[in-house]
């Protein structure tokens, strides 16, 4: 299978006198390979402009966040993004053009590049997220009305979330497999695509226009962090085919892929692609990479389907993407047709733990310390500590989880990250709210000896294999060997797993039949009433909704 290469460009390129003046804005799509928006930039132009903006809202330095970074971004997405924008750069220059950074308001800045450099076709990737949809269309009409010809492709997903919605009468379709049915094959899955470009217009003067090159962290004004604290993914278009490549090459790991199997314990060489980051930020097409599947597939006998191969997960993808475009207020439990009005607690203590790895039990613990120090953890290791968040142990809000996972992870996704937060904590699309993750025993079934947490809980380093999963059972004398007293240097336990989540169930099975009765339209009062009435009657759970624990 061949991969995209970028070409040195070599002189003479061809170019077109009489051509008009492109931008192409990157905000996602940092990629050269498979990329309309830049193809059409191309197309009939003698100057491009490659614009990236250092947008404040997402990149301003944020002293008092809970970890460095920004308001609403860890550092490790923000160093990920940088090294993205420094490899589209240099592939950029290898076809002899070059990357502009400026910073500013992007409305602004770009209104200001449109009339200064007399822009006659502005090209840019379509995004379905409302900040970037409302941003898009004050772009739009600036540029309208200055008689610029403005192409907005999509090349983020497989589909046209417009289209799919379309096709289902108007709404969304609320189920994976009606999403299926609706999508089928992609226009475009039996065509080639562009994958290598052979040179690009030059930049023209860019004027009084503040250019920069890409800053480092520093630069941004961030100080950096220690090295074991620095994700070991590295992002960037050349990175992320690397990993595709070496995916791909798997033709039998590929054929039989099936979620949600996997060693979510696997850290020294992680039990999955990890292109996530790399579809997030469109360093690799996600079109690129169904048609790599496709292939293999292809020559191949027997392999897995969707929902739970690896062409499956790129369909999911899409799906949510698609309900998170067509459903308002799709981010948040109020307002919110699809999701479940829940009277969730709002309890910071709890929330605190959970964040800082202080839960008391070490499977969740070590996850939630892979998050913080690589941001990126594996799929069955996010649904554990979101179904302990929420639905299984400490019955804290979704939305308090999901603004966790939004900060930290590297590849944080709007409709990816609030969709599976829905999903895990029984909200929408999945209902099944006595399955629950075990905090002891699902870990242990993948490493028995507990190395995973040994290696992100160094703490617990020394802890017997048969402890550390329930190091406040080990006794006091081999608390004392193992260096870690439980209550002093590792936590007891916040709860107590059997009750709290005996309790979780109770309160969703009657928050599930308020929900039926009201038909959802649940007040804040009525939430508040239903909370008040399960701590005040703490009544048996019914006998048909025993717990079901996942090990």
């Amino acid at each position: 299978m061949r991969l995209p290469t970028i070409p040195l460009r070599s002189p003479p390129y061809p170019t077109m006198a009489s051509g008009s003046n492109s931008l192409i804005w990157f905000r996602k799509g940092l990629r050269i390979h498979d990329n309309p928006a830049l193809e059409y930039a191309v197309s009939g132009s003698s100057v491009l402009y490659p614009v990236f903006v250092i947008d404040p809202h997402y990149m301003e330095p944020e002293p008092s966040a809970f970890s460095p970074g920004s308001i609403r971004a860890g550092l490790n997405r923000i160093r990920f993004l940088l090294e993205s924008l420094a490899d589209l750069d240099l592939n950029l220059k290898r076809l002899g053009s070059r990357l502009l950074v400026l910073k500013g308001e992007p409305s602004e800045v770009l209104f200001r590049c449109l009339n200064e450099w007399s822009i006659k076709k502005l090209c840019f990737e379509f995004d379905t997220e409302p900040y970037y949809q409302a941003l898009d269309d004050k772009v739009k009409k600036y540029a309208t009305a200055a008689g610029i010809e403005i192409y907005s492709p999509v090349s983020h997903t497989l589909f046209n979330p417009a289209d799919i919605i379309e096709k289902n009468g108007g709404k969304p379709p609320s189920t994976y497999q009606s999403f299926v049915k609706l999508a089928g094959e992609p226009s475009w899955a039996s065509s080639p695509l562009v994958t290598d470009l052979n040179w690009l217009p030059v930049v023209g003067n860019v004027g009084k226009c503040p250019i920069t090159e890409v800053p480092s962290i520093k630069e941004l004004g961030y100080e950096d962090t220690p090295e074991d604290e620095k994700t070991p993914f590295k992002g960037g278009e050349s990175e992320g085919l690397r990993r595709l490549k070496a995916s791909v090459e798997n033709k039998e790991w590929v054929a039989n892929f099936e979620k949600p199997k996997g060693d979510p314990s696997s850290f020294i060489k992680p039990a999955t692609t990890v292109l996530s980051p790399y579809l997030k930020f469109g360093c690799v097409s996600s079109r690129y990479f169904y048609q790599c599947i496709q292939e293999v597939q292809r020559n191949c006998k027997t392999h897995t389907s969707p929902p739970v191969s690896l062409l499956g997960q790129l369909l999911w993808r899409d799906f949510f993407y698609t309900v998170a475009f067509g459903t308002p207020n799709f981010d948040q439990m109020k307002d919110n047709n699809i999701c479940k009005q829940i009277p969730w607690k709002n309890d910071d203590e709890l929330l605190g733990a959970w964040i800082d790895a202080r839960t008391g039990f070490p499977w969740i613990d070590a996850i939630m310390m892979q998050l913080r120090k690589w941001g990126w953890m594996h799929h069955l290791a996010r649904h554990c500590v979101a179904c302990f968040l929420t639905r299984g142990d400490l019955f804290v809000h979704w939305e308090k989880g999901r603004d966790v996972f939004e900060r930290l992870l590297i590849d944080s996704d709007w409709a990816i990250n609030n969709g599976n937060w829905l999903w895990l904590s029984c909200s929408s699309f999945f209902y099944q709210y006595n399955r629950i993750y075990s905090p002891i025993s699902f870990g242990k079934k993948y490493d028995p000896n507990g190395n995973y947490i040994r290696h992100f809980l160094p703490i617990l380093k020394d802890m017997p294999k048969e402890y550390i999963y329930e190091p406040w059972t080990a006794p006091v004398s081999v608390q004392v060997k193992a260096k870690c007293i439980i209550g002093k240097d590792y936590p007891k336990p916040v709860v107590d797993h059997k009750l709290a989540s005996k309790e979780c169930k109770q309160i969703l099975y009657e928050a599930y039949e308020l929900n039926k009765r009201l038909k959802g339209n649940l007040s804040e009062e009525d939430l508040k009433n239903l909370r008040r009435k399960h701590e005040e009657d703490k009544r048996p759970l019914p006998k048909r909704l025993k717990q079901t624990t996942i090990d």
